[in-house]
């Protein structure tokens, strides 16, 4: 079932969206050459513990996964798409890190995720950070009351492949609110004009993961949570919580 959301439930999303923008920042600012991803982690949990704030990610066990989720942040590098599990794996230079992070506030969640290198940065990496950001803005740009949501399916996908990037199949965004995950999903690939109609008051996760092999499928890690690329080329995630609204797209997980 899909909630609408009230005004004052978006106000409150807000909140909850800031204490994600910060706690992204923090793990930002500690990852440097040397840091281990835990390191990152701890950096994330600082900033949940002085917001009152509590991690959706922490012990999240879906039905996929053979054991709950062991941290507040996922730490995805280098070939790793989404969901990496932070460990004493200390960053070396030149590493494409995504971190994807999540807080609940008062009853209400946000999620929002971040791709960076850490060091000295290969200009393909720079490039396919940019693709991604590039088609997380086409469909934030898409999500206006009136459309649906094959509209924001298409243009990440149609920025995706303009690019000649792959988006693992059966991944993308997802509706969220007291939940970290809702109906509606957001498939990173869609037909416009088709799907779920958009209104005032939906409010989405919307993430594409651009794989710059081209290729759509992926693997699974031993530990069953992290998916990597099949041909060992980089990845990147850039995630934002969106409500939409009658004044447009409002970014709910900005600083």
């Amino acid at each position: 079932m899909v909630e609408i959301k009230s005004d004052a439930a978006l106000e409150a999303m807000r909140e909850a969206g800031r204490v994600v923008a910060h706690a992204l920042a923090a793990a930002r600012k500690a990852a440097e050459v040397g840091v281990s991803l835990l390191e990152l982690d701890e950096a994330a949990r600082a900033v949940l513990r002085g917001a009152g704030a509590r991690s959706p990610f922490l012990g999240y066990h879906p039905s996929f996964a053979p054991t709950p989720f062991p941290a507040v942040i996922c730490t995805s590098v280098n070939d790793a798409v989404v969901h990496g599990i932070p460990t004493d794996d200390r960053l070396r230079d030149g590493d494409l890190v995504s971190i994807d992070c999540g807080a609940e506030l008062d009853g209400w969640t946000g999620d929002a995720a971040i791709s960076f290198v850490v060091g000295t940065p290969r200009p393909a990496d720079l490039a396919l950070i940019a693709a991604t950001q590039r088609a997380l803005d086409a469909g934030i740009a898409a999500a206006t009351v009136g459309n649906r949501m094959g509209d924001i399916s298409h243009a990440i996908g149609d920025v995706a492949r303009r690019a000649g990037c792959g988006m693992p199949r059966d991944f993308g965004g997802h509706g969220i609110g007291r939940r970290m995950h809702e109906d509606p999903e957001v498939p990173n690939r869609g037909r416009p004009g088709r799907g779920f109609l958009l209104r005032h008051g939906l409010t989405l996760a919307i993430e594409p993961m651009l794989m710059a092999g081209g290729r759509d499928d992926y693997r699974t890690n031993a530990d069953g949570w992290t998916l990597h690329t099949v041909d060992g080329s980089r990845a990147a995630h850039i995630e934002h919580t969106v409500a939409i609204t009658e004044e447009g797209p409002v970014i709910l997980t900005a600083p």
